[in-house]
Protein backbone atom coordinates (compact mmCIF):
# COMPACT_ATOMS: atom_id res chain seq x y z
CA UNK A 1 0.00 0.00 0.00
CA UNK A 2 1.52 3.49 -0.82
CA UNK A 3 1.02 5.83 1.79
CA UNK A 4 0.20 9.75 0.96
CA UNK A 5 3.14 11.58 2.12
CA UNK A 6 3.02 13.51 5.44
CA UNK A 7 2.19 16.77 5.24
CA UNK A 8 4.06 19.37 7.00
CA UNK A 9 2.80 20.34 10.70
CA UNK A 10 2.24 24.16 9.55
CA UNK A 11 -0.16 23.12 6.24
CA UNK A 12 -1.96 20.86 9.14
CA UNK A 13 -2.74 23.66 11.37
CA UNK A 14 -3.94 25.80 8.36
CA UNK A 15 -6.30 23.18 7.27
CA UNK A 16 -8.12 22.96 10.75
CA UNK A 17 -10.40 26.32 10.16
CA UNK A 18 -11.84 25.80 13.67
CA UNK A 19 -9.05 25.60 15.58
CA UNK A 20 -7.60 28.88 13.87
CA UNK A 21 -10.84 30.80 14.44
CA UNK A 22 -10.71 30.25 17.73
CA UNK A 23 -6.81 31.06 18.00
CA UNK A 24 -7.82 34.54 15.71
CA UNK A 25 -10.52 35.35 18.93
CA UNK A 26 -8.51 34.78 21.56
CA UNK A 27 -5.70 37.26 20.26
CA UNK A 28 -8.74 40.01 19.43
CA UNK A 29 -10.16 39.46 23.06
CA UNK A 30 -6.40 40.10 24.12
CA UNK A 31 -6.21 43.22 21.77
CA UNK A 32 -9.54 44.53 23.76
CA UNK A 33 -7.78 43.96 27.27
CA UNK A 34 -4.50 45.73 26.15
CA UNK A 35 -6.36 48.52 24.29
CA UNK A 36 -8.73 49.30 27.64
CA UNK A 37 -5.67 49.04 29.47
CA UNK A 38 -3.73 51.39 27.61
CA UNK A 39 -6.42 54.23 26.43
CA UNK A 40 -4.94 56.67 28.74
CA UNK A 41 -1.31 56.47 27.16
CA UNK A 42 -1.17 55.37 24.06
CA UNK A 43 -3.21 57.72 21.33
CA UNK A 44 -5.58 55.55 19.36
CA UNK A 45 -4.50 56.16 15.93
CA UNK A 46 -0.89 56.19 16.73
CA UNK A 47 -1.43 52.64 18.00
CA UNK A 48 -3.35 51.41 15.01
CA UNK A 49 -0.53 53.08 12.85
CA UNK A 50 2.07 51.51 14.29
CA UNK A 51 0.39 48.43 15.07
CA UNK A 52 -0.06 48.09 10.79
CA UNK A 53 3.42 49.86 10.50
CA UNK A 54 4.92 47.25 12.72
CA UNK A 55 2.75 43.92 11.25
CA UNK A 56 3.76 44.90 7.84
CA UNK A 57 7.92 45.68 8.25
CA UNK A 58 7.89 42.08 9.87
CA UNK A 59 5.66 40.22 7.68
CA UNK A 60 7.45 41.78 4.33
CA UNK A 61 10.59 39.61 4.03
CA UNK A 62 8.17 36.36 4.46
CA UNK A 63 5.71 37.93 1.80
CA UNK A 64 8.08 39.71 -0.60
CA UNK A 65 8.63 36.83 -2.81
CA UNK A 66 5.03 35.76 -3.13
CA UNK A 67 3.99 39.32 -3.87
CA UNK A 68 6.08 39.67 -6.76
CA UNK A 69 4.64 36.36 -8.11
CA UNK A 70 0.97 37.66 -7.07
CA UNK A 71 1.86 41.47 -8.33
CA UNK A 72 -0.26 41.32 -11.62
CA UNK A 73 -3.10 39.79 -9.76
CA UNK A 74 -2.74 42.43 -6.92
CA UNK A 75 -2.47 44.83 -9.85
CA UNK A 76 -5.61 43.97 -11.24
CA UNK A 77 -7.73 43.67 -7.91
CA UNK A 78 -6.61 46.61 -6.83
CA UNK A 79 -9.85 47.93 -5.87
CA UNK A 80 -11.06 45.44 -4.33
CA UNK A 81 -7.72 45.03 -2.07
CA UNK A 82 -8.25 48.84 -1.13
CA UNK A 83 -11.94 48.86 -0.19
CA UNK A 84 -10.83 45.36 2.32
CA UNK A 85 -7.44 47.12 3.80
CA UNK A 86 -9.84 50.40 4.27
CA UNK A 87 -12.75 48.34 6.10
CA UNK A 88 -10.82 45.80 8.20
CA UNK A 89 -7.12 47.54 8.68
CA UNK A 90 -7.77 51.52 8.79
CA UNK A 91 -11.19 51.43 9.92
CA UNK A 92 -12.20 48.85 12.20
CA UNK A 93 -9.28 48.83 14.70
CA UNK A 94 -8.61 52.70 14.63
CA UNK A 95 -12.18 52.80 15.71
CA UNK A 96 -12.37 50.50 18.64
CA UNK A 97 -8.84 51.41 19.93
CA UNK A 98 -10.74 55.14 19.69
CA UNK A 99 -13.90 53.78 21.24
CA UNK A 100 -12.28 52.05 24.33
CA UNK A 101 -10.91 55.32 25.32
CA UNK A 102 -14.33 56.64 25.78
CA UNK A 103 -16.47 53.53 27.04
CA UNK A 104 -16.08 50.66 29.19
CA UNK A 105 -14.83 46.79 27.94
CA UNK A 106 -18.41 45.53 28.79
CA UNK A 107 -20.06 47.82 26.53
CA UNK A 108 -17.39 47.18 23.70
CA UNK A 109 -17.54 42.83 24.39
CA UNK A 110 -22.04 43.54 24.76
CA UNK A 111 -21.66 45.26 20.92
CA UNK A 112 -19.12 42.83 19.66
CA UNK A 113 -21.63 39.86 20.05
CA UNK A 114 -23.29 41.22 17.28
CA UNK A 115 -20.91 40.62 14.52
CA UNK A 116 -22.22 37.33 13.63
CA UNK A 117 -26.15 38.85 13.16
CA UNK A 118 -24.41 41.84 10.98
CA UNK A 119 -22.29 39.45 9.29
CA UNK A 120 -25.13 37.33 7.83
CA UNK A 121 -27.09 40.67 6.85
CA UNK A 122 -23.87 41.82 4.69
CA UNK A 123 -24.02 38.38 2.99
CA UNK A 124 -27.80 38.36 2.25
CA UNK A 125 -27.09 42.30 0.88
CA UNK A 126 -24.17 41.17 -0.93
CA UNK A 127 -24.37 37.30 -1.75
CA UNK A 128 -28.37 36.86 -1.47
CA UNK A 129 -26.96 34.20 0.99
CA UNK A 130 -29.25 32.80 4.04
CA UNK A 131 -29.38 30.75 6.67
CA UNK A 132 -31.33 28.22 8.19
CA UNK A 133 -33.58 27.80 11.56
CA UNK A 134 -30.51 25.87 13.20
CA UNK A 135 -28.23 28.39 12.65
CA UNK A 136 -30.29 31.66 13.66
CA UNK A 137 -30.94 29.33 16.70
CA UNK A 138 -27.14 28.72 17.01
CA UNK A 139 -26.73 32.90 16.93
CA UNK A 140 -29.25 33.16 19.62
CA UNK A 141 -28.13 30.62 22.25
CA UNK A 142 -24.35 32.15 22.04
CA UNK A 143 -25.75 35.67 21.91
CA UNK A 144 -27.41 34.80 25.33
CA UNK A 145 -24.08 33.50 27.08
CA UNK A 146 -22.14 36.47 25.70
CA UNK A 147 -24.98 38.80 27.68
CA UNK A 148 -25.08 36.30 30.67
CA UNK A 149 -21.01 36.99 31.10
CA UNK A 150 -21.82 40.58 30.41
CA UNK A 151 -24.52 40.88 32.87
CA UNK A 152 -22.98 38.76 35.27
CA UNK A 153 -26.01 36.47 35.44
CA UNK A 154 -28.10 38.90 36.36
CA UNK A 155 -29.90 40.25 33.11
CA UNK A 156 -31.23 43.22 35.05
CA UNK A 157 -27.93 44.49 35.13
CA UNK A 158 -28.77 45.41 31.51
CA UNK A 159 -30.90 48.01 32.21
CA UNK A 160 -28.12 49.31 34.02
CA UNK A 161 -25.45 50.31 31.22
CA UNK A 162 -25.19 53.74 29.54
CA UNK A 163 -24.17 53.87 26.00
CA UNK A 164 -21.86 56.80 25.11
CA UNK A 165 -19.66 58.26 21.78
CA UNK A 166 -17.47 55.84 22.64
CA UNK A 167 -20.11 53.16 21.82
CA UNK A 168 -21.22 54.65 18.56
CA UNK A 169 -17.40 54.35 17.34
CA UNK A 170 -17.37 50.61 18.24
CA UNK A 171 -20.50 49.97 17.01
CA UNK A 172 -19.56 51.75 13.21
CA UNK A 173 -16.21 49.50 13.85
CA UNK A 174 -18.44 46.36 13.95
CA UNK A 175 -19.73 47.42 10.36
CA UNK A 176 -16.73 47.79 9.07
CA UNK A 177 -15.42 44.04 9.96
CA UNK A 178 -18.54 42.46 9.24
CA UNK A 179 -18.29 43.73 5.47
CA UNK A 180 -15.11 43.11 5.80
CA UNK A 181 -15.66 39.17 6.49
CA UNK A 182 -18.51 39.22 4.02
CA UNK A 183 -16.37 40.32 1.15
CA UNK A 184 -13.05 38.31 1.84
CA UNK A 185 -15.01 36.26 -0.54
CA UNK A 186 -14.14 38.56 -3.40
CA UNK A 187 -10.25 38.57 -2.23
CA UNK A 188 -8.23 38.27 -5.27
CA UNK A 189 -6.31 34.28 -5.89
CA UNK A 190 -2.92 35.35 -4.32
CA UNK A 191 -0.91 33.98 -1.28
CA UNK A 192 -2.35 34.55 2.08
CA UNK A 193 1.14 36.65 2.84
CA UNK A 194 1.02 38.65 -0.52
CA UNK A 195 -2.92 39.59 0.62
CA UNK A 196 -1.98 40.23 4.40
CA UNK A 197 0.96 42.55 3.32
CA UNK A 198 -1.15 44.31 0.71
CA UNK A 199 -4.01 45.21 2.80
CA UNK A 200 -1.31 45.83 5.43
CA UNK A 201 0.29 48.42 3.37
CA UNK A 202 -2.72 50.16 2.35
CA UNK A 203 -4.18 50.52 6.21
CA UNK A 204 -0.46 52.53 7.01
CA UNK A 205 -1.05 54.43 3.90
CA UNK A 206 -4.58 55.66 4.72
CA UNK A 207 -3.89 55.84 8.61
CA UNK A 208 -0.79 58.06 7.89
CA UNK A 209 -2.24 61.40 7.83
CA UNK A 210 -4.32 60.69 10.52
CA UNK A 211 -1.47 60.04 12.70
CA UNK A 212 0.30 63.19 11.45
CA UNK A 213 -2.42 64.98 12.60
CA UNK A 214 -3.04 63.31 15.67
CA UNK A 215 0.25 64.16 16.87
CA UNK A 216 0.12 67.94 15.92
CA UNK A 217 -3.30 67.96 17.93
CA UNK A 218 -1.23 67.52 21.30
CA UNK A 219 -0.96 63.14 21.65
CA UNK A 220 2.09 62.70 19.84
CA UNK A 221 2.99 58.87 20.23
CA UNK A 222 5.69 58.32 22.82
CA UNK A 223 8.53 55.61 22.71
CA UNK A 224 7.78 54.40 26.18
CA UNK A 225 7.85 50.80 27.45
CA UNK A 226 3.86 50.91 27.98
CA UNK A 227 3.21 51.83 24.73
CA UNK A 228 6.24 49.91 22.83
CA UNK A 229 5.39 46.70 24.79
CA UNK A 230 1.47 47.72 23.66
CA UNK A 231 2.48 47.83 19.88
CA UNK A 232 4.76 44.72 19.75
CA UNK A 233 1.32 42.62 20.85
CA UNK A 234 -0.75 44.36 18.83
CA UNK A 235 1.25 44.01 15.43
CA UNK A 236 1.81 40.24 15.89
CA UNK A 237 -0.42 38.41 17.55
CA UNK A 238 -4.32 40.50 16.81
CA UNK A 239 -2.39 41.80 13.14
CA UNK A 240 -0.48 38.80 11.95
CA UNK A 241 -1.42 35.96 13.20
CA UNK A 242 -5.17 36.62 13.81
CA UNK A 243 -5.61 37.83 10.69
CA UNK A 244 -3.68 34.53 9.03
CA UNK A 245 -6.24 32.93 10.78
CA UNK A 246 -8.80 34.27 10.48
CA UNK A 247 -8.90 35.14 6.54
CA UNK A 248 -7.95 31.44 6.08
CA UNK A 249 -11.14 30.45 8.67
CA UNK A 250 -13.39 32.80 6.71
CA UNK A 251 -11.93 31.05 3.21
CA UNK A 252 -12.79 26.98 4.65
CA UNK A 253 -15.60 27.77 6.47
CA UNK A 254 -17.67 31.29 4.64
CA UNK A 255 -18.84 34.73 6.23
CA UNK A 256 -21.73 32.79 7.72
CA UNK A 257 -20.34 29.80 10.04
CA UNK A 258 -16.98 31.87 11.01
CA UNK A 259 -19.31 34.37 12.03
CA UNK A 260 -20.55 32.76 15.14
CA UNK A 261 -16.38 32.33 16.68
CA UNK A 262 -16.69 35.97 17.20
CA UNK A 263 -18.75 35.23 20.53
CA UNK A 264 -15.71 33.87 21.88
CA UNK A 265 -14.26 36.74 22.73
CA UNK A 266 -15.73 37.57 25.90
CA UNK A 267 -15.30 33.55 27.12
CA UNK A 268 -11.74 34.22 26.48
CA UNK A 269 -11.68 37.55 28.02
CA UNK A 270 -12.98 36.24 30.94
CA UNK A 271 -10.17 33.42 30.93
CA UNK A 272 -7.47 36.80 30.33
CA UNK A 273 -9.23 38.64 33.07
CA UNK A 274 -8.46 35.69 35.76
CA UNK A 275 -4.84 35.33 34.21
CA UNK A 276 -3.90 39.00 34.20
CA UNK A 277 -6.37 40.90 36.32
CA UNK A 278 -6.60 37.83 39.27
CA UNK A 279 -10.65 37.53 38.94
CA UNK A 280 -12.51 34.91 40.14
CA UNK A 281 -14.28 32.58 37.85
CA UNK A 282 -18.05 32.37 39.09
CA UNK A 283 -20.76 30.14 38.35
CA UNK A 284 -22.35 32.73 35.87
CA UNK A 285 -18.90 32.45 33.82
CA UNK A 286 -19.73 28.73 33.22
CA UNK A 287 -23.18 29.64 32.16
CA UNK A 288 -22.32 32.17 29.86
CA UNK A 289 -19.40 29.78 28.30
CA UNK A 290 -21.42 26.84 28.01
CA UNK A 291 -24.28 29.00 26.31
CA UNK A 292 -21.54 30.09 23.47
CA UNK A 293 -19.62 26.54 23.02
CA UNK A 294 -23.51 25.19 22.42
CA UNK A 295 -24.05 28.00 19.88
CA UNK A 296 -21.20 27.93 18.71
CA UNK A 297 -21.47 23.80 17.98
CA UNK A 298 -25.52 24.17 16.60
CA UNK A 299 -23.85 25.86 14.11
CA UNK A 300 -21.16 24.00 13.09
CA UNK A 301 -21.66 20.64 13.68
CA UNK A 302 -22.84 18.34 10.82
CA UNK A 303 -26.66 17.03 10.79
Amino acid sequence: MIREPARPAARRLYDRPYLLISLATLFWAGNFVLGRAVSGEVPPVGLAFWRWFGGALIVAPFALPYLRRDWPAVRTSWRTLLLLGFLGIAVFNTLIYAGLARTTAINALLLQSIQPVVIIIFSYLIFRDTIGMRQALAVAVSLLGVVTIIARGDLRALTALAFNSGDLLVLVAIVAYAAYTALLRRRPPIHPLSFLLATFTVGVVLLLPLYIAEGLSGRPMQPTPVTLGAVAYVAIFPAILAYLCFNRSVELLGANRAGHFFHLQPAFGVVLAMIFLGERFAPFHAIGIALIVAGILLATLRQ
